[in-house]
């Protein structure tokens, strides 16, 4: 896995995701496994984009669930091939959406795969529509867990609070073994 700074890499097609992923959870993991399967049917690289530290982070001092060297081991095994790491700081937070939208491009996406409430760019502003306005995007529902509350970093933080932290451990999975992600409908 080779690791860029943002605007670093350039690529002639790839699949993409983008997102914190905070934890790396069962939710992100089903997200990343769609886009790595895209990716080896396209015959294309599998690429992530993410955030150090994540967004809810920089914001509002939440938790951070994993470290920037843990999430990258995370990614690392779950088949990503280049990863983008954009330093969120203040300067970050003041990217346009037209900005990002060019800095994406010089990777080519085919595919770009993400969840409903995907927003990004200046005040959170930019949208799936604003990604499809340029790409090819993909939507994956969210993951629910047993008991049909969605899985979230969010949620992860709460229970962690909490003292919870066998519900965290579930949620957050073991990567060693996404089997059963596939078997949830990620035909390709």
């Amino acid at each position: 896995m080779e690791i860029h700074a943002p605007g670093t890499l350039k690529l002639p097609a790839s699949t993409l995701t983008i997102g914190a992923l905070d934890g790396v959870h069962l939710g992100h993991q089903a997200l990343l496994l769609k886009t790595k399967l895209r990716a080896e049917k396209l015959e294309v690289p599998f690429v992530v984009y993410t955030f150090d530290p994540p967004p809810k982070v920089f914001f509002k001092n939440c938790q951070m669930i994993t470290s920037l060297d843990e999430k990258l081991s995370r990614l690392e095994m779950l088949g990503a091939e280049h990863v983008i790491v954009g330093e969120f700081n203040e300067a970050f937070t003041k990217q346009t959406v037209s900005s990002f939208l060019e800095e994406i491009q010089r990777i080519n996406p085919i595919e770009i795969w993400e969840g409903p409430n995907f927003q990004f760019g200046k005040d959170r502003k930019g949208t799936i529509d604003d990604l499809r306005a340029h790409f090819n995007v993909g939507v994956l529902n969210p993951l629910q867990c047993d008991q049909g509350e969605l899985i979230s970093s969010t949620r992860i933080r709460k229970l962690l609070l909490q003292g919870n932290y066998s519900s965290a451990k579930k949620l957050l999975g073991d990567i060693r073994h996404i089997s059963f992600l596939a078997e949830k409908n990620f035909a390709v």
